[in-house]
């Protein structure tokens, strides 16, 4: 979603019982499709996290054996 369509969403918030249903489907489905995109995006962050977390620890204890 656009800057611009997330600020008009925002800005009519306290309007939604007014807008024309063609209005409000529309609104719908931006913020539906944002939510499934962010939320992907999350599950992917996380196990990208992870990943890196899982790299980390065994580069550590490579390292650790190294040193000692």
């Amino acid at each position: 979603m656009k800057k611009e369509e997330f600020d008009y969403i925002i800005q009519n918030e306290s309007k939604l019982k007014d807008l024309p249903n063609s209005e409000l489907i529309r609104v719908m489905d931006l913020l539906s499709s944002d939510f499934e995109m962010t939320k992907k995006q999350i599950i992917d962050m996380t196990f990208y996290l992870d990943k890196i977390e899982e790299l980390y620890n065994k580069s550590l204890e490579i390292y650790k054996t190294r040193v000692s």
